[in-house]
């Protein structure tokens, strides 16, 4: 799979390259650090940023550290303290996403990984600013929608999005994880088919072969695209950008339904005339059940 291909640019190159006087921070206040995630202060075109980057680890050494991209709940606490930082002075955030999935070990649990990836998802669904996330690998299960859930979802061509890996579905479905391929075309979890069902937004290019075979590339494609997605929130308030990414995240799924307009489902006003037309229908059930009920009590009663 070329989205967990070793040598495919992870979240540090794109920092490094990126972006200028990347500041690192760390540490969530309650527990430790975690280096499964890079977080920190930049400048991009000049502008504040707040840079947030899942990091797999280039060696097996690195790996280690990195816990293999794993997050752990003091990365999501550490992520969650530093975007209410951001949001508190209006500066934009942009997260690489690359990661099979949040950690799943004992401690984990015991410091509250559930809790930890929740609380993210809600604070990213809170902020005032404009957020971009961009998927540059795998993107897997909650581990990635705690920060991915953003104003604009971006996937390199070759990165995979999915709500559970392929090897954990396969397992689960038929108990054979040697069916992932089978898995991964039945959920759909390609740059294209998401795009398709309007769950990302835009879709990066790669060089053939993938991002590996031309990191240079890589680089301008998504420096490109940032540019572009960030000047089109400058002249939004933040309540606007706020309605925008709770509008595009309700819209999800809702291409039938009773919806009058998709583009402003804050207010989550109904089609009041196909709901008109259901509450009739279901009444006209209810009064039909009602009179073959009542006649069969007379007929029991009579004879």
């Amino acid at each position: 799979m070329v989205a967990r291909h070793e040598d495919r640019p992870k979240s540090k190159f794109f920092i490094d390259n990126l972006f200028e006087d990347f500041v690192p921070l760390s540490g969530d206040r309650y527990y430790g650090e975690d280096k499964s995630v890079l977080t920190g202060f930049a400048k991009f075109n000049g502008d504040s940023v707040l840079v947030i980057g899942q990091e797999k680890g280039e060696d097996l050494d690195s790996r280690i550290k990195r816990n293999f991209g794993m997050m752990r709940p003091e990365g999501y606490r550490k992520t969650i303290r530093l975007m209410e930082l951001a949001d508190k002075f209006n500066i934009p955030i942009i997260s690489f996403i690359d990661t099979p999935g949040a950690y799943p070990g004992v401690g984990a649990e015991e410091r509250g990984q559930a809790e930890a990836i929740a609380k993210s998802i809600e604070c990213c669904m809170k902020l005032k600013v404009p957020t971009i996330a961009i998927v540059i690998g795998e993107g897997g299960s909650g581990g990635a929608i705690a920060l991915a859930s953003s104003n604009k979802v971006i996937m390199l061509e070759n990165a995979i999005y999915s709500v559970i890996s392929p090897e954990g579905c396969a397992t689960i479905l038929w108990r054979d994880p040697k069916k992932m391929l089978d898995a991964a075309k039945a959920m759909k979890l390609s740059a294209k088919d998401l795009l398709d069902l309007q769950i990302i937004d835009e879709i990066i290019s790669e060089p053939l072969g993938g991002a590996h075979r031309d990191k240079n590339y890589m680089l301008k494609n998504i420096k490109e695209s940032l540019t572009k997605n960030l000047e089109s929130f400058k002249l939004m308030s933040s309540e606007e950008i706020y309605n925008n990414r709770k509008n595009k995240f309700l819209k999800i799924g809702r291409n039938k339904g009773f919806i009058s307009n998709l583009e402003d489902l804050s207010s989550l006003k109904s089609d009041n005339k196909n709901l008109n037309q259901i509450l009739k229908s279901k009444k006209v059930q209810v009064i039909g059940v009602s009179f073959i009920l009542a006649s069969m009590i007379l007929l029991f009663y009579l004879l």
